[in-house]
């Protein structure tokens, strides 16, 4: 289990759907029981734990029904992107049956002033502008053929870059598919997409205390 503090107040703890009776069972065992509301726990000492669905799970209203669509594997595509490099794929359950990995060239800041600073800010907008354009080919080759069986699109890494590449409207049957959480993944690699599964699976919990 991964925990993590959470904006506002609390941890994120991000659980395997594999583990997470187990983490119930320890939940209720360390607060003498709690009371289920929903997908929220509230224990008598005033801790609570909100379980969120992960990616293409949905129309769920109990813990039991959770963990029922759990037990369902799901097809996921991927979206991870940051200015030089990009990853797509898409996912069966554990397995990745399709993916592309790129990498572009985007010119670093520089430090000059002046004219040179300005000619040297509009190639690297060109440069990135480019780089978004040939992530959406990538996207739109292994995502579109899938995009009527997946049950999510789930999105990582630079938000702007993720934002810019999905403006490209051979992808809007991909838009109403996107999932709210956006992946903090570091430069797209291959490993990165594989361990990206993992964490999409993975049920958040909010936890306060």
């Amino acid at each position: 289990m991964v925990a993590k503090p959470a904006a506002g107040g609390g941890r994120w703890a991000d659980v395997e759907p594999r583990r997470l009776r187990r983490w119930l069972d320890g939940f209720y065992s360390r607060h003498d029981g709690a009371e289920e509301d929903g997908l929220k726990l509230s224990a008598a000492n005033g801790d609570t734990a909100e379980l969120l669905p992960p990616p293409g799970v949905t129309d769920v209203a109990d813990i039991d029904g959770l963990l029922t669509a759990l037990a369902v594997p799901r097809r996921l595509g991927f979206l991870l992107a940051r200015r030089n490099a990009v990853a797509v794929g898409v996912a069966d359950g554990d397995e990745l049956v399709s993916s592309k990995v790129d990498t572009f060239y985007v010119q670093g800041r520089t430090a000059a002033g002046g004219w040179s600073q300005q000619r040297y800010a509009r190639r690297r907008e060109n440069q990135a502008a480019g780089a978004a354009r040939d992530a959406a080919d990538i996207a739109a080759r292994i995502l579109l053929p899938y995009a009527d069986s997946l049950a999510a699109l789930v999105c990582g890494g630079d938000r702007a870059t993720v934002d810019e590449i999905l403006l490209d409207k051979r992808l809007a049957p991909l838009l109403p598919l996107r999932h709210d959480r956006l992946l903090d993944v570091p430069e797209p690699r291959h490993a990165v997409l594989v361990e990206a599964l993992t964490t999409a699976q993975a049920v958040r919990i909010h936890l306060v205390p």
